[in-house]
């Protein structure tokens, strides 16, 4: 074994120091990583791009040189990056695209105008999630399944001729390491009436994404549409001081800054060999496992993807001509 996987495994069991920006700097280090490849004349997009991760991945795509379509929900923070990314980068091709995507009818609408407005993608990365303080149901979805699973449903599904066009178009869910410690179990997911608690359902959607990611990796010829899940580490983040205050006050000298989270996707985003990844879990630059506790292994791992696949068609078709 080579002494960069024998770093990897060593920071990989230890958990905080592989998760944390320890782990970043070791291995960017160990395993010499060469910057993210350009990225110039290609079209990328990105949700919740105005802050954290999101504005990490929108200020690296552009910088790379592609031509970038933020989604945000506010449009003067999202006018404020756009502005901020054209002079940073010296190219006017920055658009911004307006939606909340909590309500499952505005993704549907935006879903739409992007198919019909982008004819190419080569790089879509879904970002926006937070953990809720309550459940909260719009359109029949309870919103962390809405913004984290069904509008990337939606969205990419619309945009499939646009990325098959870049052969391959990239798509990347942001998942989270808090997905190790829940099961794929679609039931809850679905659950508008039991007890809510806002980490567990985070936690559960973080799986289904990892699941999805593979769904579509099975479905779709890898040479047209690679598509990944990945884990960006602990970083330090609006949201996550937001959530989990006391995690963040403990660990926040150890957090990874927003563009080191960010910098598996960007990685991937001009990665030579994406289709051969496609199906992934990526955490810093490696395909990783998806399971650490016996009780989140799945029985029947294609079932799941192809349950999942039906359940988030079925709300999608609810929003057709809404």
């Amino acid at each position: 074994m080579s002494l960069a996987r024998k770093v990897d495994a060593a920071l990989e069991t230890s958990v905080v120091g592989s998760f944390t920006r320890v782990g970043y700097g070791v291995r960017r280090r160990v395993e010499h990583w060469e910057p993210p490849a350009r990225l110039d004349g290609r079209v990328a997009l990105v949700t919740g791009a105005t802050s954290g991760l999101g504005l990490a991945y929108a200020r690296g795509l552009a910088a790379l040189g592609a031509r970038t379509h933020l989604v945000a929900r506010d449009r003067a923070r999202a006018e404020a990056v756009r502005a901020s990314l054209v002079e940073a980068s010296g190219s006017p091709a920055v658009e911004v695209w307006v939606c909340d995507l909590a309500s499952p009818r505005a993704v549907g609408a935006l879903a739409r105008e992007l198919a019909a407005a982008v004819p190419r993608l080569d790089v879509l990365i879904h970002n926006a999630g937070a953990i809720a303080s309550a459940r909260a149901v719009r359109d029949g979805v309870e919103t962390t399944v809405a913004v984290q699973l069904l509008a990337p449903y939606v969205l990419t599904e619309a945009l499939r001729g646009a990325l098959g066009a870049a052969s391959p178009g990239r798509v990347i869910l942001v998942a989270s390491g808090g997905m190790y410690a829940e099961p794929f179990d679609l039931a809850r997911l679905a659950d508008l009436e039991g007890p809510f608690d806002g980490v567990r359902a985070y936690a559960r959607v973080k799986r289904a994404q990892v699941v999805l990611a593979r769904a579509w990796a099975h479905r779709w010829p890898a040479d047209e549409v690679a598509v990944v899940a990945l884990h960006p580490g602990w970083a330090d983040t609006p949201g996550l001081e937001r959530s989990l205050p006391r995690f963040h006050r403990i660990l926040r000298p150890l957090l990874r800054r927003p563009d080191q989270g960010a910098d598996t996707g960007l990685w991937f985003a001009g990665a030579p060999g994406a289709a051969t990844l496609s199906g992934s879990f990526l955490f810093d630059r490696r395909p990783r496992p998806t399971e650490r506790l016996a009780r989140t292994r799945a029985a029947d791992p294609r079932g799941d993807e192809e349950r999942l696949l039906g359940w988030l068609a079925g709300l999608a078709g609810g929003l057709e001509g809404a």
